[in-house]
């Protein structure tokens, strides 16, 4: 199986995981009143599933971005500190003033 194939089966795995210890805290300390509505209806138990799968998708998303995010390399920023801007290169040629005439915009007599 390929390398990514396996990092993705393994967020999605754990995604998962996070998703059902996100969903048991909601209905334990009852935010909003979800342990009565999810258990005091026929629709409940449909309602904590879709609860979890859908975290799942979110929280599973989030780890594989971090985890791919995690995945480049490091960059060689040398020992630290501001680096020293790069000199500005001088024209090489002569400078030529120009000149622009501009007129005033034109004003209806109605504004």
């Amino acid at each position: 199986m390929p390398k990514l194939v396996r990092l993705y089966i393994r967020n999605v795995a754990l995604g998962l995981l996070l998703s059902l210890v996100f969903v048991g805290a909601l209905l334990w300390f009852n935010i909003g009143n979800l342990w009565h509505l999810v258990t005091s209806t026929r629709e409940g138990p449909i309602a904590v599933v879709m609860l979890v799968m859908f975290n799942a998708v979110v929280f599973s998303g989030v780890q594989f971005g971090i985890a791919v995010m995690r995945m480049a390399e490091p960059e060689d920023r040398g020992t630290g500190g501001r680096k020293m801007p790069e000199p500005v290169a001088q024209p090489t040629g002569t400078l030529i003033p120009v000149t622009v005439g501009a007129r005033a915009p034109h004003r209806s007599r109605g504004a």
